[in-house]
């Protein structure tokens, strides 16, 4: 399944290097208000299920609505969701009160406060490109957990998606970011064959920490 139409993919990064957080936070604020219902699950887990832990502490980063982890929580694992946006959060909160689900949602601005190391037995970040970040992320990691990654590639087929290519990815860029961790999946199928197929516009991955490993420390 290519990209769909929730707001997050369509590539309205919440990361704006250089700008305002206020500013953003509004901006995003008044989208999630008007966004209607909750988008799909990201594509990389939706993907890639079938190498998901059994359980263990989650992180969805810059969550948005939180469509994914609610996913993660009904599979068993206590989520924790950050994004800027209040608005987003409360919602994602309410929705998972009225399911039950261990969803703890936070409003934190995830580049000037980033995870804490040691932490998650998963991490998922969609359509969130903060590139300075990755070692953070990376060093997040329990050893052995793993990271679920997607977001728009340079090479696509369609228009859907930023139009700024420093939101984008390079090819093979994502393997780059995360040096360190063991690369259990990867998708960037770019421009090449029947184009109509497949998964195209994102680069996937899922990338697993060393056991018994320390990633390098982030700067």
């Amino acid at each position: 399944m290519g990209p769909g139409g929730s707001i997050r993919e369509r590539g309205l990064s919440p990361a704006d290097p250089g700008g305002d957080a206020g500013v953003l936070r509004a901006k995003w604020d008044q989208r999630y208000g008007s966004a209607e219902g909750l988008p799909e699950p990201a594509l990389v887990l939706r993907e890639y299920a079938h190498l998901l832990p059994g359980r263990g502490e989650a992180l969805e980063l810059a969550c948005g609505l939180g469509a994914s982890a609610l996913w993660l929580a009904e599979r068993g694992f206590r989520v924790s969701a950050w994004d800027l946006s209040p608005v987003a959060i409360r919602q994602l909160s309410a929705h998972a009160q009225e399911r039950g689900l261990p969803v703890a949602a936070s409003v934190r601005d995830v580049i000037a406060e980033p995870p804490p190391p040691d932490c998650f037995d998963l991490i998922l970040v969609a359509h969130f490109l903060e590139r300075g970040l990755a070692p953070a992320i990376a060093a997040a990691l329990r050893p052995g957990g793993l990271l679920f990654y997607q977001t728009f590639s340079r090479e696509a087929v369609s228009d859907c998606g930023p139009s700024d290519p420093m939101y984008r990815l390079a090819p093979n860029e994502l393997l780059g970011l995360f040096p360190d961790l063991i690369v259990r999946a990867y998708s960037d199928e770019g421009r090449i064959g029947d184009t109509g197929r497949g998964i195209r516009d994102l680069a996937l991955l899922v990338a697993q920490r060393p056991e018994g490993s320390d990633p390098e420390p982030p700067p």
